[in-house]
C-alpha cells in the first residue's frame, strides 16, 4: 500500500527531508509517548515548518503528508493506520487544518486556533495546526502566529503553507523560526504518469492536461476530466485573435470576468446552500414548538455573518478562477516568444501551436515580451485589489496595442 508521500509528485528531495523528519519525530515520541516537557526537535525535525513553492507544487499535499506521518502509529506515515487515514482525512483530533475561504484569515480565528493547538494531544502524539494559505494571514493575525512560534507549547507542531518565503508572503520574523521546504513545479512527465496510473486517465489525455496545466496537478486532473474546463481554457486561448479593435478589446474583457465569475458560482453554489441550510436547521427552521418562530426572527445577525463569509469566499473564487485564466494566456505569449527564438522547449498549450507560429510571423519579440508583462501585470493588480473589470480591461487594451 502507498505511503503518505505518494501523492507528492515530482518533489523526490522533498519526500527525503519529510521521511527523515517523521522518523525523528517518532524517536522522540517512543512507543510510550513522550514524557511532558519533550519538544519536537532534533536531527531532521522541528517544530515550524514552512512548505513554499508555486501554485501545483504541491504545498499543502506535503504539508498533509507530514502531519499524518507525525500522527502515524508506526512512525512512518504507512498510509494504512488509523493516524494516517484521519489525518488525510481532516478528522484527526489532534490536527487541526486553516484552509481560508475568503480573503484573508483574521486575528480572532488564529487566536482561537493556536489556543487550542498549546494543549495535550489527545491520542498521545502531536498536536498540529496546518496553515494551507499562510499568505492571507493579517498583520495581526501573523503576530499572533508568531507568539506561539516563538514560544511552542512542548508537543505542538506548526505547518505553513506559502507561495515564496517574500515579505509579501510570509512574515520575515516567522520565516526566521521555520524549517523551509522548497517545493518545484512537477514536470509534465510525473503528473501524466500520476493522471495515468493513479486516476486512470487514457495516456495521450493525460499528457496533454499535464503540459496544458503547467505542472499543476489538481487543474491537470480538472482539464482531463470535466468538459466545461476544457471549454473555458479554450475560450482563454481564442483572446489574442479576438482583439481587433478597442471594442473588441472591451468585449473581451467582458466575456473573461463573466466566466470566471460563472466557474467561481459553480464553485461555491452547492455549499452556500448546504450551509445556510445546516444553519437555519440548528437555528430552529420548520419547528413548530413554542419559541420556534422567535429563535428564527432572533437569528438574523447569524445568518448575516454567514452570508458575509460566502460572498468573501465567492470573492476568492472568482479571483482564483480569473488567476487560472491569465496563467493560459500567459503561456500562450510565452510559446510565441519560444517559436520567435526558436527556443528548444516544449510548447505550453501544443493545441494552439499554430496560432502561436501564425502570431511569431507578425509579431516582434519586443511586442510578443510587452504583451507578456501586460498579463503578469495584470495578475498583480488584481492580487492588489485593484478590480478585476479594471485590470483586464486595461490588459486587453495592452495586448492590443502589443
Amino acid at each position: 500500500m502507498a505511503d503518505v508521500f505518494a501523492n507528492l509528485v515530482g518533489q523526490p528531495e522533498a519526500v527525503a527531508t519529510l521521511r527523515r523528519a517523521a522518523a525523528a519525530a517518532a524517536a522522540i515520541v517512543g512507543p510510550a509517548g513522550p514524557a511532558d516537557g519533550t519538544e519536537p526537535s532534533g536531527a531532521g525535525m522541528t517544530h515550524a515548518w514552512l512548505f513554499t513553492g508555486p501554485p501545483g507544487s504541491g504545498r499543502s499535499v506535503a504539508a498533509r503528508a507530514l502531519a499524518a506521518a507525525l500522527q502515524c502509529e508506526n512512525g512512518t506515515g504507512c498510509g494504512a493506520c488509523s493516524g494516517c487515514h484521519t489525518t488525510l482525512a481532516g478528522t484527526h483530533a489532534d490536527v487541526r487544518f486553516v484552509v481560508p475561504e475568503g480573503l484573508s484569515i483574521s486575528v480572532g480565528e488564529m487566536r482561537a486556533l493556536v489556543l487550542r493547538a498549546a494543549g495535550a494531544p489527545t491520542g498521545g502524539r502531536w498536536q498540529v495546526l496546518l496553515v494551507e494559505d499562510a499568505d492571507r494571514l493579517t498583520e495581526a493575525a501573523g503576530n499572533a502566529l508568531l507568539k506561539a512560534i516563538e514560544e511552542p507549547p512542548p508537543r505542538t507542531v506548526f505547518l505553513l503553507c506559502t507561495p515564496s518565503t517574500h515579505p509579501d508572503d510570509i512574515s520575515v520574523t516567522i520565516r526566521s523560526r521555520c524549517r523551509t521546504v522548497p517545493l518545484r513545479q512537477p514536470p509534465p512527465e510525473a503528473v501524466a504518469s500520476v493522471l495515468a496510473t493513479r486516476d486512470g486517465i487514457a495516456e495521450e489525455t493525460a499528457h496533454w492536461a499535464a503540459a496544458a496545466a503547467q505542472g499543476h496537478v489538481g487543474r491537470a486532473r480538472r482539464l482531463a476530466r470535466d468538459p466545461q474546463a476544457r471549454e473555458r481554457r479554450a475560450a482563454v486561448l481564442a483572446v489574442p485573435r479576438r482583439l481587433t479593435g478597442v471594442g473588441a478589446c472591451f468585449d473581451a474583457a467582458s466575456a473573461l470576468i463573466e466566466a470566471a465569475e460563472a466557474e467561481a458560482v459553480a464553485a461555491v453554489v452547492e455549499m452556500d446552500a448546504r450551509e445556510r441550510a445546516d444553519l437555519e436547521t440548528a437555528l430552529g427552521a420548520g419547528g413548530t414548538g413554542r419559541g420556534a418562530a422567535g429563535a428564527i426572527r432572533g437569528a438574523a445577525g447569524q445568518l448575516k455573518d454567514l452570508e458575509r463569509r460566502q460572498r468573501s469566499r465567492a470573492t476568492r473564487a472568482q479571483r482564483d478562477a480569473l488567476d487560472r485564466a491569465l496563467v493560459d494566456l500567459a503561456g500562450f505569449y510565452r510559446d510565441v516568444l519560444a517559436v520567435k527564438f526558436s527556443a528548444p522547449v516544449l510548447p505550453v498549450h501544443a493545441d494552439t501551436a499554430p496560432m502561436a507560429e501564425t502570431a511569431a510571423a507578425r509579431w516582434t519579440a519586443e511586442g510578443t515580451l510587452r504583451r507578456l508583462e501586460a498579463v503578469l501585470a495584470c495578475r498583480q493588480a488584481v492580487e492588489a485589489n485593484v478590480k478585476p473589470r479594471i485590470a483586464v480591461e486595461a490588459m486587453m487594451l495592452a495586448l492590443w496595442r502589443g
